[in-house]
């Protein structure tokens, strides 16, 4: 059985996410959808309501489950019996940072390989951080995020 581990933070979860997801879901025997607990980070959401609602936006695909990790991303694919990291590349400078986890990760692990997945064309300028910008000033997201993270996100608005 080939396993691979879709690691990131996910604040939020967007349609490119999903997309990334959807194809590694159709390649692998079983994709885990990796949230990470990052705590050099300040997030949107916490690791739990991250975690959620990837679930949900993912719930359709059989092979595909949702985990939660802090730590190593060497150790969690360890402990989940996996040897490849999935990994979407939007632009030239997402693949200069992702070579450099690669390598890093290899020499952590000799036996893990990673996997860089262009991302879909019409997916190529969107991120998280950016999606957050453009709803804190008002800005429609909807065609940006599946649908329990836009409205996870305007709970969040209406709750101040």
């Amino acid at each position: 059985m080939l396993r691979a581990v879709y690691p990131g933070s996910f604040d939020p979860f967007t349609n490119g996410h999903l997309d990334i997801t959807r194809r590694g879901a159709a390649i692998f025997d079983e994709l885990i959808v990796a949230v990470l607990i990052n705590k050099s980070k300040k997030t949107m959401f916490d690791i739990k309501e991250r975690r959620m609602m990837a679930q949900d936006a993912v719930k359709q695909l059989s092979n595909v489950r949702v985990s939660m990790f802090d730590g190593l991303l060497v150790d969690f694919m360890r402990k989940e019996d996996s040897k490849v990291i999935l990994r979407g590349i939007r632009a030239l400078s997402d693949f200069e940072y992702e070579f450099q986890l690669a390598q890093m990760n290899k020499q952590l692990s000799q036996d893990t390989e990673t996997f860089f997945m262009v991302t879909d064309a019409k997916y190529s300028y969107l991120s998280s951080s950016g999606v957050k910008e453009v709803f804190q000033f008002g800005g429609a997201i909807q065609e940006f995020v599946p649908e329990v993270v836009l409205l996870k996100m305007q709970e969040r608005l209406h709750q101040g």
